[in-house]
């Protein structure tokens, strides 16, 4: 059976992808010089993004759990998988002829898909379980980082001492930490009969159409950059 779609997930989702655009936004009326430089690299900004990325992968151990909780479809999960992996590998080639060498090695869309994959092996492990494995994910990049992980097919794993400039990078330490807390937290809350009552709410029209976006994520954020960029380009073209 397919799972029921919660517009509260789509909601948070929506939220998480607003936030994602005033960031981006912000970033590029600096890059453009609409802004101080800097701007995205002081203050509270870089713990926004974080906090952004975080919101993220936590919802996706959500969804992981909502949607393969009570058995993994497999079918479902590998179309799905493909999907996003697939868009991450376009982000990378993108990025690399856009940006040269601070392309996206590893970004969020890379973190989702493999957390996701690595997810799997928690949605029927001890809660416990869960939590202890997410508190040494998040511990490990800051408990030591080695010259040994410093090739380039190490930079997935987030111990390497030496990083490469890039516009976005999510490691898997300490990146998979937020996506197991939400699958831990969809069990929790799952034991606490909330998806019931979350599924018996259906918000009104207003709500439905600020779900919109989270029901299509992915596309969004694939297409929000380019449009933005190409906006605040165009606008600097014509007041200079």
């Amino acid at each position: 059976m397919t799972p029921q779609r919660i517009p509260a997930i789509d909601l948070a989702r929506t939220l998480a992808l607003a936030a994602m655009v005033v960031f981006h936004f912000t970033f590029d009326l600096m890059l453009f010089g609409h802004a101080p430089p800097g701007t995205v690299f002081t203050g509270f900004w870089p713990w926004f993004a974080r906090g952004i990325a975080t919101s993220f992968l936590f919802l996706a151990g959500v969804s992981l759990w909502l949607a393969h909780g009570r058995g993994i479809r497999w079918p479902a999960f590998m179309r799905r998988f493909a999907v996003v992996a697939g868009a991450a590998a376009l982000v990378t080639v993108a990025t690399y002829l856009a940006m040269g060498e601070q392309f996206i090695r590893w970004g969020i869309l890379h973190a989702i898909a493999a957390g996701s994959l690595i997810g799997l092996a928690f949605l029927r492990a001890p809660i416990a379980l869960t939590l202890a494995i997410a508190a040494a994910v998040f511990a490990a990049p800051h408990l030591g980082r080695f010259a040994l992980f410093d090739a380039p097919w190490w930079l997935w794993l987030g111990l390497s001492q030496t990083i490469p400039p890039m516009m976005d990078y999510e490691p898997l330490l300490p990146w998979l930490c937020p996506l197991l807390l939400g699958i831990a937290s969809a069990r929790l809350i799952d034991r606490a009969r909330g998806w019931d009552m979350l599924r018996q709410w259906h918000p009104g029209p207003l709500g439905q159409a600020l779900a919109w976006p989270g029901k299509h994520s992915l596309a969004i954020y694939l297409i929000h950059q380019p449009l933005l960029f190409g906006a605040v380009y165009a606008y600097t073209l014509l007041t200079r």
